[in-house]
């Protein structure tokens, strides 16, 4: 598993090296589903993103990925505080907060997004993200779940207090 996000996702958020090295597609095998789910926080799958991170690594869960268009919901959740390096999805994407208060970056605009604040990236726009500890983000998007790297995904150096 640790392979897998290493090669095919390193998000977030997973968020890949360059874009010229590749994008990182991140690829569940259990969420797909067009019946209904019912699940609660407590009993969800949580992967590392960046398993170079370690304990402080954000962690992904796939909550349902659609078997026909590929569109994704998914959570997002951290440990520690974390600048998400810029990067852009091949899909249009959406970011709603559930805990925490995060910063978003694009096009020279930065904006504050409380617990329940939304917004939404359309596909390809680059864009970076602050994200504090114990932070809770859901994510959709119109397609399949990618990342394409602008200047390498986060390091430890993107570790925040």
């Amino acid at each position: 598993m640790k392979t897998r996000f290493a090669l095919s996702i390193l998000l977030a958020l997973a968020f890949l090296a360059l874009t010229s090295i590749g994008a990182q597609t991140i690829e569940p095998t259990s969420a797909a589903s067009d019946g209904p789910i019912f699940k609660n926080l407590a009993e969800l799958k949580w992967d590392k993103i960046i398993p170079d991170l370690g304990e402080s690594s954000p962690e992904i869960c796939f909550l349902r990925v659609d078997p026909k268009t590929h569109a994704t919901s998914l959570l997002i959740r951290t440990s520690k505080a974390i600048h998400v390096r810029k990067h852009w999805h091949t899909a249009n994407e959406s970011h709603t907060m559930i805990s925490g208060k995060a910063v978003l970056a694009c096009e020279g605009k930065r904006a504050e997004l409380s617990p329940g604040g939304f917004n939404y990236m359309p596909a390809k726009m680059v864009h970076e993200v602050w994200l504090p500890a114990n932070s809770l983000t859901f994510i959709t998007v119109d397609g399949p779940w990618d990342i394409n790297w602008v200047e390498g995904p986060p390091t430890s150096a993107d570790l925040t207090k």
